[in-house]
């Protein structure tokens, strides 16, 4: 009962947040030059001045910036996040038709990373110092400063082009049914690449991380006496450790949750998935601002939930820590 009113408590004490991520999303994005006039001008190519100005107005891209941002943030208040000019869609729907691809890949990617990281980071503790340490130590720092993007082009000519296992772009075959195992296992093969693109990166920190808190975790004195009662060095780091360890990566992957979808935009256009980080990117030179303005906002609800999602998990994982 005290999770629910602490996760209602937290729930409203996010609005005026989010509220406050648009309007300096809204004003950012108006300070850089152009606009979607200036973008369909340039595109008939001899567009005059009469037809540029008729666009602004169909736009509301003619009235005051201040009259511009009360109208965004009534929109948002009311669930209203306006038009796409280039999809000719209403935002909402857009966002709302390409959200279950990023969710797939966020989800099928972090589940990577964190268990990935925790295996190979309890793997570097319980053998410290040797050849398992050194050699995790190395993979780890290769995953790090390699930039994603060739890592997936990596990929693609390894496991697509080389040994033709896998497909190299898009959510699922072209034709293939809409529902049923087949189309599952079908989105499930053209998941793997770009997943292991994303997580990669990920794996790295977390396994750096859960390392160091293991580390630290066996130098306290109640697990030297666990140790003392002759426990098998197996159950006290299952028992006694992992569970105390896992609260800094719990905490870095509530946080990771924004940045990963800041990097599903070059995962998803390298590999052609259908989701929010091709939209923004598409979005980005349409000069589309109603719906990266969209994007923006969603990303900021993602990263609130996230770290509610985190403070509830922190009192599961340790019962010392209460919420109220």
């Amino acid at each position: 009962m005290n999770r629910l009113g602490y996760a209602g408590r937290r729930l409203l004490q996010a609005v005026p947040i989010v509220l406050a991520m648009a309007v300096f999303n809204f004003l950012l994005l108006h300070l850089a030059p152009g606009d979607a006039a200036d973008v369909l001008a340039g595109e008939a190519g001899s567009a005059s001045p009469e037809f540029v100005a008729r666009l602004r107005a169909d736009f509301g891209l003619d009235e005051p910036l201040p009259l511009q941002l009360l109208f965004y943030v009534k929109q948002v208040v009311t669930l209203d996040l306006g038009f796409s000019f280039r999809h000719r869609t209403p935002v909402l729907s857009l966002i709302l038709s390409r959200l279950p691809a990023t969710l797939i890949l966020m989800t099928a990617a972090i589940g990577l990373a964190v268990s990935l990281g925790i295996l190979l980071g309890v793997l570097a503790a319980r053998h410290v110092n040797t050849w398992v340490d050194n050699v995790i130590s190395v993979f780890a720092l290769l995953s790090y400063a390699t930039p994603i993007f060739w890592i997936g082009l990596m990929l693609i000519v390894l496991f697509a082009i080389r040994l033709g296992w896998l497909p190299t772009h898009g959510f699922a075959a072209v034709g293939a049914a809409g529902s049923g195992l087949a189309h599952a296992l079908d989105v499930g093969r053209h998941l793997v690449l770009p997943a292991t693109t994303l997580a990669l990166f990920y794996v790295a920190l977390y396994t750096r991380l859960m390392r160091a808190s293991m580390l630290d975790v066996y130098g306290l004195e109640y697990v030297q006496s666990a140790r003392a009662k002759g426990l098998s060095e197996r159950r006290v780091a299952v028992k006694h450790v992992l569970r105390n360890a896992l609260l800094p990566v719990v905490t870095m992957a509530g946080i990771q949750v924004g940045h990963m979808l800041g990097g599903s935009v070059l995962v998803e256009t390298v590999f052609g998935w259908p989701g929010l980080g091709r939209l923004a990117f598409e979005s980005v030179f349409a000069r589309d601002v109603n719906l990266l303005l969209g994007l923006l906002l969603f990303s900021s609800v993602l990263v609130v939930a996230a770290n509610l999602v985190t403070d509830l998990l922190y009192s599961v994982l340790d019962p010392r820590i209460t919420v109220r």
